[in-house]
Formats: structure tokens, C-alpha cells, sequence
């Protein structure tokens, strides 16, 4: 079995031309791909995503254990090798399409991927900015560096933070460059993505909570007076801060899920919905 990592090319794309991931690397480790579908706890009962799926590594271990397996991929040579190893397997159907054009399924599903280092955000914003997506958990192979940044308890970019509002992100482990032939400049990571059981924020105040989450880190290092001066008054900062129990030279970038639901319902309770921040309109 082998696993393919696409990498971007750097070629610039005409409009509409879907992203050229000429550059391929195959992972070799079978244990380690079952170790990706095992840590994903796949049942009958559910349907699997898997975006960008090569040659079928992933979905010939995938379709032994799901009841449906979705698997897309865009390179016509790869979506011939897909039929043809599953063409005894009906549970599985072979989505040839641009990943980032494909409509998520509408029922509950999990993804299962080894997804490209040129578009790994996109992609994941694809799968969590929407708060009634049916996303419900995932186990994705991805660039390290992207990994560290959508998991590490100090917090910088605003979408990461509204995505943990409703989603437990957790790197699992490092993955080797050299489980991949040829092998990529950079190692891999696998990660874990759960939906919360009861998500801190509720998707009716996702837009507004985006709202807060984009002014308050735009400077993540600013001290939590700084970050959001503007929202609040010296006298209902100081009532945040006695609830946060933090004080006043905290960076904004350090609080965690909890906290910002507490910055978020005080803006609520105490700030008047006209001075509320707007989320930018592309998010």
C-alpha cells in the first residue's frame, strides 16, 4: 500500500484552475496507516470523507470498516487506480473533483486524510468555520508546522480559536519525513479533530464571537487591556479581569476556551450591541 502527500508545485494557476499537485510523496509504512484509520475509531455506522485518497491506501483500510467511504481525488491517473481497487467494494465512491469545490456531505461524517501542505487551512476551514456543518470528528495527516500552529495552548490566529470554540484539536504525533518516498522537506503530524459535547460558544453567536476573536488578537502578545480596549470600559475590564482571574499584563493570546466564553458573554451582558466588533466579511 502506499499513501500519497501532495505537495504544490509553485506553478501560478489560472483562474478557476484547480491547484497543480504534481509532487507526490508515498507513504510506505503500513503500520502506519492502519495506525491513522485505527485512531479514528471507524464503524459501520459511519461515513467517512477522504480528502485527496491517491492511490487508495487509506480507503482500501477505510472501506473494510465504514459504511460509506467518500474518496476524492482530482488526478485522473489516481482516480483509475481508485476504481479499479474498489470496484468489489460498493460502500465506497470515487469522487473525482478539486477537494476544495466538493459540497460536504449533509449527513453526520468523519474525515480520514493525508491532506496537501499547500491548501492544509483552507481545507480546514472548509471543514470548521461552518457552525451547522455535520463535521463531527477526524484524524488528518498534515504539515507539522501547520499542526503545531492549530494546536498550541497560545493562541494567534483568530479562526483557530473560533474553531476550538466548537472542536477539540489535539496533536497526536510527528510523522517522519522519512516514512515517505521521496521524502518532503518537512515532517508530517498526524492530528486529532473532535466536536465538543457541548460547544463553548453556540452556533447562533459564532459570527459575533468571530467578531471578538478577530480584535481581540489582532496583536496575540497585546496585554488583555490593550487587546480590547475599545470593547470594554476601565470598569467592566476590571469586572472581566476578577472573573478571568488573570491580570492586567496577560497576553490576550494565553487565555483558553473557557476564558474567551466568559470575554464573550460579559461583551454580551455589559456591551452594548452597537460597539460589538464585526467579523470581516470573507470570514
Amino acid at each position: 500500500m502506499t499513501k500519497k502527500i501532495h505537495k504544490y508545485s509553485g506553478k501560478k494557476l489560472s483562474r478557476g484552475e484547480p491547484p497543480n499537485f504534481s509532487g507526490q510523496h508515498l507513504m510506505h509504512n503500513k503500520k502506519l496507516i492502519h495506525e491513522i484509520v485505527d485512531r479514528a475509531n471507524i464503524s459501520i455506522e459511519d461515513t467517512v470523507l477522504e480528502l485527496g485518497a491517491g492511490k487508495g491506501a487509506l480507503t482500501t483500510v477505510l472501506n473494510q470498516r465504514a459504511g460509506k467511504v467518500l474518496a476524492v481525488e482530482y488526478d485522473a491517473k489516481f482516480v483509475d487506480i481508485l476504481k479499479r481497487k474498489t470496484a468489489q467494494h460498493p460502500n465506497t465512491i470515487i469522487i473525482h473533483q478539486d477537494m476544495m469545490k466538493i459540497r460536504l456531505p449533509k449527513e453526520k461524517f468523519v474525515v480520514v486524510s493525508n491532506i496537501p501542505y499547500a491548501i492544509t487551512t483552507p481545507i480546514m476551514k472548509k471543514l470548521l468555520n461552518h457552525p451547522s456543518s455535520s463535521f463531527q470528528r477526524g484524524v488528518i495527516v498534515m504539515e507539522k508546522g501547520a499542526a503545531r500552529r492549530f494546536t498550541q495552548n497560545f493562541i494567534k490566529n483568530a479562526y483557530v480559536l473560533v474553531w476550538r470554540m466548537r472542536f477539540d484539536i489535539r496533536l497526536v504525533k510527528t510523522i517522519s519525513r522519512d516514512h515517505f518516498s521521496p521524502p518532503p522537506k518537512v515532517d508530517s503530524a498526524m492530528v486529532t479533530i473532535t466536536r465538543k459535547k457541548e460547544a463553548v460558544i453556540a452556533s447562533k453567536d459564532c459570527i459575533a464571537f468571530a467578531g471578538l476573536a478577530e480584535y481581540a488578537l489582532k496583536e496575540p502578545q497585546a496585554p488583555i487591556d490593550l487587546a480590547l480596549r475599545g470593547i470594554f470600559t476601565p470598569p467592566q475590564m476590571k469586572h472581566l479581569r476578577r472573573n478571568l482571574k488573570m491580570n492586567h499584563e496577560q497576553p490576550i493570546g494565553t487565555l483558553n476556551e473557557k476564558q474567551w466564553g466568559t470575554v464573550f458573554q460579559t461583551m454580551v451582558q455589559m456591551v452594548p450591541r452597537h460597539y460589538w466588533p464585526r467579523a470581516n466579511k470573507r470570514t
